[in-house]
């Protein structure tokens, strides 16, 4: 059996770290801030998250590309120059372009390399929900599991990957076109954050409203635990944050308290999710009974 590598692209963002101790390949995107472009990468070698996060705060606005097909055929081409296969995990095609750009780059690739296998799968998920799915399926394969065995695997796993978020800048979603002026004015006036998920499309989806950061971070954990597959103690909870340590600690203690979560693993949201979420911007991921 030939062995192959998991790619994924930088919407999941796993740090550099995790990056590593799962074998991936990570396909960046890109952003503009200031009429600059920077690549997204897990180490974040052209723009550091501080700089960025700080930038945002001081109102610069930051544009988004998805990858395209020569980033992946690029980074294709040395896998199965190597002889090995390729597992492509990507990005959610209701979010993005990148999932397209990915299977016209596998479809180019099997034109020079007939005998490889090359699979493409929508995530269906974003940020540290897509990391979270990306990083379980590598200890799938580091069990034992075949490209096609772990393909499967994914599959459904898609269906049962929870992201729960909360945003605490209206204007950001204002400005992505998902909340109108009105709504953002009055939301921002009286506290009003919302709780939303991605649902089983892929969507970006408001479920309800919280009166303040406090009540919105609890609402986040009360769906854990109302959707969480048992025993919720053993969970591995992924959390991503733009900037918010003060909301990551407040949440690490919910999930210990309310849940017995103690395996918990939080890092920031990377310039290409957080231009559209903005700064304090904090999601929970983990697996449930149902997205």
């Amino acid at each position: 059996m030939r062995d192959y590598v998991i790619m994924t692209d930088s919407c999941c963002d796993l740090n550099e770290q995790e990056v590593a101790e799962s074998g991936l390949c990570v396909v960046p995107l890109s952003f503009t801030l200031g009429g600059k472009s920077y690549y997204d990468t897990p180490d974040h070698a052209e723009m550091g998250l501080d700089e960025f996060y700080s930038r945002l705060k001081q109102g610069e606005q930051s544009v988004t590309a998805a990858a395209n097909v020569a980033d992946y055929t690029d980074a294709m081409w040395p896998i199965l120059k190597a002889g090995k296969d390729i597992l492509c995990v990507a990005f959610s095609s209701a979010l993005s372009t990148t999932y397209q750009s990915a299977c016209i780059a596998a479809e180019e690739m099997r034109a020079d390399f007939p005998e490889a296998k090359i699979i493409v799968i929508d995530s269906l998920s974003a940020s540290r929900g897509q990391g979270l799915l990306v990083w379980t399926a590598a200890k799938q394969k580091a069990k034992g599991l075949g490209i096609d065995e772990l393909a499967d695997w994914l599959r459904e796993g898609i269906r049962h990957i929870d992201h729960w978020f909360t945003v605490d800048d209206l204007n950001h979603l204002r400005r992505g076109g998902r909340l109108n002026a009105t709504s953002a004015v009055i939301g921002t006036v009286l506290s009003i954050k919302p709780i939303m998920h991605c649902d089983a499309e892929g969507k970006l989806t408001p479920v309800s409203k919280a009166r303040g950061m406090k009540q919105a971070l609890s609402g986040l954990v009360s769906k854990l635990e109302e959707l969480g597959t048992p025993p919720l103690a053993e969970q591995t909870v992924f959390i991503c944050h733009a900037d918010a340590p003060e909301s990551v600690a407040l949440v690490k203690t919910m999930l210990a308290e309310r849940c017995g979560i103690t395996d918990v693993r939080a890092d920031y949201i990377g310039p290409v999710i957080g231009s559209h979420t903005g700064a304090g911007t904090l999601g929970v991921f983990f697996f449930g009974s149902a997205r």
